[in-house]
Protein backbone atom coordinates (compact mmCIF):
# COMPACT_ATOMS: atom_id res chain seq x y z
CA UNK A 1 0.00 0.00 0.00
CA UNK A 2 1.47 3.56 -0.95
CA UNK A 3 -0.49 6.74 0.35
CA UNK A 4 0.29 9.95 -1.66
CA UNK A 5 0.57 13.72 -0.42
CA UNK A 6 0.44 16.15 -2.42
CA UNK A 7 1.63 19.93 -1.61
CA UNK A 8 3.00 22.89 -3.33
CA UNK A 9 -0.25 24.21 -5.33
CA UNK A 10 -1.59 27.69 -5.45
CA UNK A 11 -2.17 31.18 -7.21
CA UNK A 12 0.54 32.54 -9.42
CA UNK A 13 0.29 34.80 -12.19
CA UNK A 14 0.88 33.80 -15.97
CA UNK A 15 3.75 33.23 -16.84
CA UNK A 16 5.10 32.47 -12.90
CA UNK A 17 6.16 28.88 -11.62
CA UNK A 18 5.50 26.75 -8.94
CA UNK A 19 6.52 23.09 -7.77
CA UNK A 20 4.38 20.71 -6.64
CA UNK A 21 5.60 17.64 -4.45
CA UNK A 22 3.99 14.34 -3.64
CA UNK A 23 5.61 12.51 -0.62
CA UNK A 24 4.80 8.89 -0.58
CA UNK A 25 4.25 6.62 2.22
CA UNK A 26 6.37 3.07 2.41
CA UNK A 27 9.85 1.40 1.93
CA UNK A 28 8.60 0.63 -1.63
CA UNK A 29 8.52 3.83 -3.38
CA UNK A 30 11.54 3.00 -5.67
CA UNK A 31 9.53 0.14 -7.52
CA UNK A 32 6.77 1.65 -8.58
CA UNK A 33 6.82 4.20 -11.55
CA UNK A 34 5.03 7.86 -10.99
CA UNK A 35 2.80 9.76 -12.46
CA UNK A 36 1.18 13.64 -12.33
CA UNK A 37 -2.54 14.11 -13.45
CA UNK A 38 -4.83 17.25 -13.95
CA UNK A 39 -8.42 18.05 -13.85
CA UNK A 40 -9.45 21.20 -15.08
CA UNK A 41 -13.35 22.69 -13.85
CA UNK A 42 -15.75 20.90 -15.80
CA UNK A 43 -12.95 18.93 -17.73
CA UNK A 44 -11.91 15.07 -17.15
CA UNK A 45 -8.98 14.11 -15.66
CA UNK A 46 -5.92 14.57 -17.84
CA UNK A 47 -1.96 13.09 -18.32
CA UNK A 48 0.27 15.47 -17.14
CA UNK A 49 3.97 13.57 -16.80
CA UNK A 50 5.10 10.24 -15.46
CA UNK A 51 8.77 8.92 -14.77
CA UNK A 52 9.75 5.22 -14.23
CA UNK A 53 11.04 4.22 -10.63
CA UNK A 54 14.77 5.69 -11.73
CA UNK A 55 14.41 8.70 -13.14
CA UNK A 56 15.66 7.55 -16.67
CA UNK A 57 12.84 7.77 -18.29
CA UNK A 58 10.57 10.56 -18.09
CA UNK A 59 7.30 11.62 -20.66
CA UNK A 60 5.32 14.43 -20.79
CA UNK A 61 2.26 15.78 -22.68
CA UNK A 62 2.77 17.68 -25.48
CA UNK A 63 0.92 20.72 -23.99
CA UNK A 64 3.16 21.12 -20.92
CA UNK A 65 6.01 19.86 -23.21
CA UNK A 66 9.39 22.14 -22.56
CA UNK A 67 7.64 23.93 -19.41
CA UNK A 68 7.05 21.07 -17.19
CA UNK A 69 9.83 18.76 -15.96
CA UNK A 70 9.06 15.85 -13.40
CA UNK A 71 11.51 14.68 -10.75
CA UNK A 72 11.76 12.15 -8.17
CA UNK A 73 14.05 11.69 -4.93
CA UNK A 74 13.59 8.40 -3.73
CA UNK A 75 15.54 8.42 -0.56
CA UNK A 76 12.92 11.33 0.63
CA UNK A 77 10.32 9.05 -1.30
CA UNK A 78 8.61 12.06 -3.22
CA UNK A 79 8.54 12.95 -6.82
CA UNK A 80 8.39 16.58 -7.94
CA UNK A 81 6.76 18.32 -10.79
CA UNK A 82 8.47 21.82 -11.38
CA UNK A 83 6.38 24.12 -13.64
CA UNK A 84 7.32 26.92 -14.96
CA UNK A 85 5.94 29.70 -17.80
CA UNK A 86 2.14 28.78 -16.62
CA UNK A 87 -1.06 29.72 -18.32
CA UNK A 88 -4.36 29.91 -17.45
CA UNK A 89 -5.28 27.13 -18.95
CA UNK A 90 -2.94 25.05 -16.32
CA UNK A 91 -5.20 25.68 -13.63
CA UNK A 92 -6.47 22.93 -12.33
CA UNK A 93 -6.72 20.40 -9.31
CA UNK A 94 -3.15 17.81 -9.81
CA UNK A 95 -2.71 14.51 -8.62
CA UNK A 96 0.05 12.53 -8.59
CA UNK A 97 -0.35 8.58 -8.70
CA UNK A 98 1.90 5.44 -8.44
CA UNK A 99 2.08 2.05 -10.16
CA UNK A 100 3.89 -1.04 -9.12
CA UNK A 101 5.83 -1.34 -11.69
CA UNK A 102 9.50 -0.24 -12.37
CA UNK A 103 9.22 0.75 -16.40
CA UNK A 104 5.93 1.33 -18.22
CA UNK A 105 5.00 -0.56 -20.76
CA UNK A 106 4.22 0.66 -24.12
CA UNK A 107 2.37 4.72 -23.87
CA UNK A 108 0.47 3.64 -20.54
CA UNK A 109 1.73 6.29 -18.42
CA UNK A 110 -1.03 8.25 -20.51
CA UNK A 111 -3.99 5.85 -18.61
CA UNK A 112 -4.93 6.78 -15.17
CA UNK A 113 -6.03 2.93 -15.36
CA UNK A 114 -2.30 2.23 -15.20
CA UNK A 115 -2.29 3.71 -11.69
CA UNK A 116 -3.07 2.15 -8.23
CA UNK A 117 -2.47 4.62 -5.32
CA UNK A 118 -3.27 8.27 -6.01
CA UNK A 119 -3.15 11.70 -3.79
CA UNK A 120 -6.06 14.00 -2.94
CA UNK A 121 -4.36 16.19 -5.13
CA UNK A 122 -3.45 20.08 -4.67
CA UNK A 123 -5.61 23.14 -6.39
CA UNK A 124 -2.97 25.38 -8.96
CA UNK A 125 -4.30 28.65 -10.10
CA UNK A 126 -3.08 30.74 -12.66
CA UNK A 127 -4.36 34.31 -13.21
CA UNK A 128 -4.38 36.07 -16.17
Amino acid sequence: QVQLVESGGGLVQTGGSLRLSCAASGHTFSSHAMGWFRQAPGKEREFVAAINWSGSGTYYADSVKGRFTISRDNAKNTVYLQMNSLKPEDTAVYYCAATPVRYFSGRNFQSEYTYDYWGQGTRVTVSS
